[in-house]
């Protein structure tokens, strides 16, 4: 099929509706196949060799996809400016990765064969997604691939590379899908079915991965509390009084349920006291009292303003009689959301980012902390993950890497109201699941919380703006998946590989479309 028979008018409206088709592959609709769709339609929008042109066209992709996908964004602050602007910069990468895509495949060696493009397109997409994960500013971790995939049996890929292997693989998928397509039109049968059986091999080779829910060093019965808020939205913790209450509150249900007295330790949620206990004393009793009550530890998500100005993000670990024990402070505070990068400058073009009075200082040790365990005689090594960390595959690993043996995933979602931002963080966290091989206790203010085992099974859940508490025993792993073994390699090699398909394409005669 010869691309210049599209009109051009057609391709733009192709790659819009292709990108909005992908926000539906992601939790809320949850139908994962649309991803293959929606990165169809991308190759197809983009089948024209102009790079500045498919740099248009991939970016209105971006902004189909991004636009709903993040639309929480919007919610949070209550204007539109900042949502559209942050869609904005994002589809930017979209639109660099088209570009860039228009000089690979002017390599005839990729070109002529289906298989080989597919793979150099799904490695250029990983690149740019990594790069737009990293730069700037930390990078922003919604909105990959691999994330739409979180109930599909691609799933259990994240054993293997982790997220990025995900991404790669849908990528790859979705380009053989195009392929499919212009071969139906063209009556190639032959490529037809080549294309849509190497996609249906890969998607089942996803059944032989061997995931395991045995426990390796013993188990944790674990407790976990939704204490909710009255008031969504940005002034959701404008009464913290009201919101540590209620996470005691709910500390005392947990004691009050049965077999409760077999608890090890109990997690709130990030943000569960915005009066810091360290300093406050009557914050310090409550909580006290919260873990006499279930006479276990409590990992507290809490703020810490120091002396100097400025302020911390932490998981506090509380023992009854003894206060605080130990403490992780989150690593990579959200640009924007909890610190202001160029205040000054960012100022002119939007005064209401001093909304954000104080800035979030970021921690510098890894997230994991020994929690001692009376029932075992000694202390297990737990992940307080926080927040958007759920995104950073660094964090992740970083916490295996030092010795967690089950994950806590400690978020605030009020802000984003009735959105989907906290079901499309929770998907997250059941494919750190089955990355790491830890069970994963997921713990939000207001909700959605769930707890999944070290194979991505769901074993508890609650609803979204409600007080809820949540209990289970789960499995204790001290070995490591290849994902986390790999680390950021795959990440390396996208973007080693990228400047390889690059350079060749810009050095190539070929200057023939690809279809």
């Amino acid at each position: 099929m010869n691309s210049r028979r599209i009109p051009r008018w057609l391709s733009v409206i192709l790659a819009a509706a292709s990108g909005v088709l992908l926000e539906l592959a992601f939790p809320g609709t949850d139908v994962w196949a649309l991803a293959f769709v929606a990165i169809a339609g991308l190759s197809l929008a983009t089948l024209r060799d102009g790079a500045w042109w498919n740099f248009l066209v991939g970016t209105v992709w971006g902004f189909g996809f991004f636009l709903p996908h993040i639309m929480w964004a919007q919610y949070a602050v209550g204007g539109n400016l900042p949502w559209i602007a942050l869609s904005a910069f994002q589809a930017l990468f979209i639109g660099l990765f088209a570009s860039a895509w228009s000089i690979v495949r002017r390599n005839d060696w990729i070109a002529r064969n289906s298989l080989r493009s597919a793979a150099a397109f799904a490695l250029l997409w990983l690149g740019a997604e990594s790069l737009r994960g990293y730069f700037p500013w930390g990078g922003f971790p919604w909105g990959r691939l691999g994330f739409s995939q979180s109930t599909s049996p691609l799933a259990s890929y994240a054993w293997l590379a982790g997220i990025p292997l995900i991404t790669f693989i849908v990528a790859f998928i979705g380009f053989l899908t195009a392929v499919a397509v212009l071969a139906l039109l063209q009556l190639d049968m032959w490529r037809l079915g080549s294309s849509a059986f190497v996609g249906v091999v890969v998607i089942l080779a996803a059944i032989f991965i061997p995931l395991s829910n045995k426990a390796q060093t013993g188990t944790l019965h674990v407790g976990a509390v939704q204490g909710n808020v009255s008031k969504p939205g940005a002034d959701a913790f404008a009464n913290r009084q009201e919101v540590l209450d209620n996470h005691v509150a709910g500390t005392l249900a947990l004691a009050e349920r049965e077999n409760s007295d077999l608890l090890d330790v109990v997690v709130w949620p990030e943000n569960a006291s915005d009066i810091d206990p360290q300093v406050d004393a009557a914050a310090a009793a409550l909580i006290d009292s919260a873990s006499a009550a279930v006479g276990t530890p409590i990992l507290v998500g809490a703020q810490e303003y120091p002396a100097t100005g400025g302020r911390i993000n932490l998981s506090l670990l509380w023992q009854h009689g003894q206060g605080v024990i130990g403490s992780y402070a989150k690593q990579r505070p959200v640009p924007f959301g909890e610190y202001i990068p160029n205040r000054n400058f960012f100022r002119r073009l939007y005064p209401d980012v001093d909304r954000i009075s104080t800035d979030m200082f970021a921690g510098t040790e890894p997230a994991a902390l020994d929690v001692p365990i009376a029932r075992l005689e000694r202390d297990v090594t737990v992940g307080p993950i926080i927040c958007f960390e759920v995104g950073i595959d660094q964090v992740i690993h970083d916490s295996i890497t030092n010795g967690a043996e089950i994950l806590f995933v400690q978020t605030n979602n009020a802000s984003f109201g009735p959105t989907n931002e906290s079901i499309q963080q929770l998907a997250m966290s059941r494919l750190r699941a089955i990355e790491t091989g830890r069970a994963v206790v997921h713990v939000s203010t207001v909700g959605v919380s769930a707890i999944y085992t070290p194979t991505g099974a769901e074993l508890e859940r609650t609803g979204h703006f409600s007080a809820e508490q949540m209990m289970q025993e789960l499995v204790l792993r001290d070995s490591r998946t290849p994902a986390v073994f790999l680390g950021e390699i795959p990440v390396w090699i996208s973007w080693a590989g990228s400047v390889l398909l690059l350079v060749t394409g810009l050095f190539s005669r070929n200057r023939r479309e690809v279809s």
